[in-house]
């Protein structure tokens, strides 16, 4: 007699029930390794975000957390802490597989953008990343930005998940330099068309493990791959000693995958707090202030919008219209996202797309994200796993993901010029763009244009109008900063 979510007592079926493992058709170690495959795919934000904002001087010549030369550990344990509490409020509350970090693009806006201003400080800047995440979580909690979501037409959504997939192929091309920029072309393969290096090996074995893994349907495929990516890389740079790429152009991306000398270690959460929230306003003209949180907010507000409907779209969660289960709720948990990283002093925190790579390996619920930010928990005192998996062994998954998410652009009416045109810029600029924003962006003006020149513009949402402008707005933004500075 089979199991079901009816009769099982104990943990595991308060866990079935609450997390509807079963009903989504799933299991516990299932979401478990799902979990872990999220984690090590996004792992490198540990390590990343210390290096974009913890090395940038403020205004007033002073590095993230006070002191005038950089603290990356303390900025590595208050992202990875944050990044923790708040996948598995994501997990807990809206019971959903996506976890979130600080958000790349978004943390060098903060970074180069708001905090290098003159006269700016890094408390002041974090206060913006707070008020632009409780101006997001009323839109949310006033039904606005679901609101919003649903008037977006389902085959744009469709095209945002297909856009999202090439995003995520060129993401995990690039951070492992299989993609790299060319000599005399924007970019190549390889160095000169050629796998010449032995991180760009361990790359292609990832990929290819993942690949036959998939193909022959073995559960935990991405993760076995990652997970045997890393031991061969850990086995390379033990004996070739191939160190960074910043000192070695045939070394390795980021991390390096060296077994560390210690497991353990405290960490220090002392930049948890230090916030100005209304300090930039008396650093920076108000008008542009205004600006720049309005900058902030309309890359949180879409991102996640593009994100968790790709998300929901690989695991199979989306309704009729693209709309993923509890959509509210993860509106809600990503708002706080970006309070959250504001006053965690690690910059805006937002939903990952990697979260993909975890459904890929079966995630279907809460409970994926609720391991994903134990992980995230656990690396702030065991720095191993974080500073063990180099690019070249987590990022073949994300190839591999962004193929799934790709298939759906079979779902588009390619002979509709009004749909096939804005969708094709939709996805096409996500990864040349390297922003989900820009995607949506030019979707939504390209769409409501075409409506209007075709004579349909009475069928276009006034959501959508709405979005469209805001959009255009801030395309501008750059221009029309620089002429009120």
């Amino acid at each position: 007699m089979s199991t079901t979510t009816t009769d099982r007592t104990g943990l595991a079926g308060s866990l079935d029930r609450y997390f509807e493992i079963t009903k989504r058709g799933s299991s516990i170690g299932q979401e478990i390794r799902g979990g872990l495959t999220t984690f090590f795919t996004m792992a490198y934000i540990v390590v990343l975000n210390p290096l974009i904002i913890g090395t940038v001087a403020d205004g007033t010549g002073t590095f993230l957390g006070g002191g005038d030369a950089p603290n990356l550990a303390m900025v590595a344990a208050a992202t990875a802490l944050v990044a923790g509490i708040l996948s598995i409020l994501m997990g807990v509350w809206a019971r959903f597989p996506l976890a979130l970090a600080a958000g790349l693009g978004l943390n060098a806006f903060v970074a180069y953008g708001i905090a290098s201003r003159e006269g700016m400080s890094w408390p002041e800047a974090m206060g913006f990343v707070v008020i632009e995440g409780i101006v997001i979580t009323v839109l949310v909690l006033t039904g606005f930005r679901k609101a919003v979501f649903a008037a977006v037409p389902a085959f744009l959504k469709q095209a945002i998940a297909v856009g999202i997939g090439l995003f995520l192929a060129f993401i995990g091309l690039y951070d492992a330099g299989i993609v790299r920029t060319g000599a005399g072309t924007p970019t190549e393969f390889g160095v000169g068309g050629y796998i010449s290096t032995w991180p760009m090996v361990v790359f292609v074995v990832g990929l290819f493990t993942a690949i036959i893994l998939m193909v022959k349907k073995v559960r935990g495929a991405l993760l076995i791959s990652i997970l045997a990516a890393t031991v061969l890389a850990v086995v390379i740079e033990s004996v070739l000693k191939l160190g960074s790429s910043v000192d070695n152009p045939d070394g390795w991306a980021l991390v390096v995958p060296a077994v560390p000398t210690h497991a353990f270690s405290l960490p220090d959460l002392s930049l948890i707090g230090q916030v100005d929230l209304f300090g930039g306003f008396t650093s920076l003209p108000v008008l542009t202030a205004l600006l720049l949180v309005f900058s902030l907010l309309m890359a949180d507000f879409f991102d996640t919008m593009g994100t968790m409907t790709a998300v929901g779209a690989e695991a199979g969660l989306n309704d009729a219209e693209g709309n993923p289960p509890r959509s509210q709720e993860i509106l809600i948990v990503d708002s706080l996202g970006a309070v959250g990283g504001g006053l965690g002093s690690v910059s805006s925190n937002t939903s990952y797309i990697e979260s993909a790579a975890g459904v890929g390996d079966g995630a279907r619920t809460g409970l994926a994200s609720v391991v994903t930010g134990l992980a995230f928990l656990l690396s702030t005192f065991l720095t191993p796993l974080y500073e063990l998996v180099p690019f070249e062994a987590a990022t073949p998954v994300l190839v591999v993901v962004g193929f799934l998410m790709v298939s759906q652009v079979a779902g588009i009416d390619w002979k509709d010029y009004r749909i096939a045109i804005p969708a094709f810029l939709t996805f096409i600029l996500m990864p040349f763009g390297y922003s989900i924003s820009v995607g949506i962006g030019a979707g939504f003006i390209s769409f409501v244009l075409l409506q209007v020149v075709t004579g349909a513009a009475k069928k276009v949402h006034p959501l959508m109008w709405g979005a469209a402008a805001a959009f255009a707005v801030y395309f501008a933004l750059g221009p029309i900063l620089n002429v009120i500075a």
